[in-house]
């Protein structure tokens, strides 16, 4: 079993945000004694239905608990929002500590759920990082299947039918049964074209006319997406830097094997030192920053710079006490000065700012102002906190 990095307050009710299959269950099950918690999993039938007819019951079932249990785990706290009221109520009048789960904070937010009012911290897990499986480690087959637990478990030639059953009964049916669209045709539709589209500024327009509606429905598609924790939105950057003229955000799903299965790419070859290798690596390092973000910074800003003439800054990141840090995120296993030249120019206009390169070369380099590291390094530097988990 791999050691995860999210770490959370066993004296504290939490929620446990993640995509479905990042492994949340296998966490709280290596985390928690057995004797110790009860688990209710709204993902079976019998109990799902049990509590959507009447929620009520769970405080009748908690309360007759062996004084042994401490903690009550609900798994896929979603499909019944009504069940926080209970949890409310037995957090106030017992000393039961909850754990929440969830793959889609949807209903939640958008039903007027009970969220506990501070009473429950709020965690996040995330598909693996280069750190939780070091050992493991693979670049051409993270690029090519991602991060999920379960990749890890299976062969080779099993990872694409898991990938498609994902994409299949967990991304369009299961978003279809939780009522998020109401038709699932254009979605499905969507879920294609948002993928071939992915890490790339979004173009509603565009992207309304390949699905065939309108472009108020593809906004809120790309809603649904970041509410059921499928991907999330880099915003431009914001302030008076006066090459900032691009103001539509860039989207990403949260995993590389995901979305090129959704993109209907997975028997296409990762080929080095082509277009679309560079993007599925510039992929990969930014989804290490945001979930080391979310496990170690959480106060930091993520946002992107690109000026009119299509020069970029691929990452900017506002740390609270500290300079600017902008990143360069490149696929080149030699990294040449001449390679970062717009990238030197453009971050030397920054005032107070910092500028490294992450890439695949196996030095540390300096050109000017800019620090080139291997990859693995230049995430170490950015989170020095993740060299101190044992």
């Amino acid at each position: 079993m791999f050691s995860r990095l999210q770490i959370f307050s066993k004296k504290q009710s939490f929620f446990l945000f993640g995509p479905r299959g990042s492994g949340k269950s296998t966490l709280l099950k290596s985390r928690f004694n057995k004797d110790e918690y009860l688990l209710i999993d709204l993902l079976e039938l019998e109990v799902l239905d049990q509590f959507l007819k009447n929620p009520g019951e769970l405080y009748t079932i908690i309360t007759s608990l062996p004084s042994k249990v401490k903690y009550v785990i609900i798994d896929e706290i979603q499909k019944v929002p009504q069940l926080l009221e209970e949890v409310h109520r037995l957090i106030e009048e017992t000393s039961f500590i909850f754990i929440l789960t969830g793959s889609s904070a949807r209903k939640l937010k958008r039903g007027g759920a009970n969220l506990l009012a501070g009473r429950a911290f709020v965690y996040a897990l995330h598909p693996f990082t280069y750190f939780e499986i070091k050992e493991h480690f693979n670049l051409d087959k993270v690029l090519r299947w991602g991060m999920l637990p379960r990749i890890f478990k299976l062969e080779d030639d099993e990872k694409n039918l898991f990938l498609r059953a994902y994409a299949d009964t967990y991304l369009k049916e299961e978003i279809w049964e939780e009522q998020a669209v109401r038709k699932l045709h254009p979605f499905r539709r969507f879920l294609e074209v948002a993928a071939q589209c992915n890490g790339t500024i979004i173009n509603y327009a565009n992207v309304a006319r390949d699905v065939g509606v309108d472009g108020k429905t593809i906004k809120e598609y790309f809603s649904i997406l970041e509410d059921t924790l499928i991907g999330f939105f880099l915003e431009p950057f914001h302030n008076s830097f006066r090459k900032r003229l691009v103001g539509k955000p860039k989207f990403y799903f949260f995993d590389p094997g995901v979305v090129r299965c959704l993109s209907r790419r997975l028997e296409v070859p990762l080929v080095p030192k082509t277009a679309a290798y560079g993007a599925a690596f510039e992929h990969f390092v930014l989804l290490e920053f945001m979930k080391l973000k979310s496990y170690f910074q959480p106060d930091t800003r993520f946002s992107f710079i690109r000026t009119a003439s299509d020069v970029e800054v691929d990452l900017v990141i506002e740390r609270p006490g500290k300079p600017l840090l902008c990143v360069e995120i490149k696929s080149a296993t030699i990294i040449s000065q001449e390679a970062i030249r717009p990238f030197m120019k453009l971050t030397k206009e920054i005032p107070n700012a910092e500028a490294i390169v992450l890439c695949q070369d196996r030095f540390v380099k300096k050109f000017d102002h800019v620090t080139c590291y291997p990859w693995r390094e230049g995430l170490e530097e950015c989170f020095p906190e993740v060299l101190e988990k044992p």
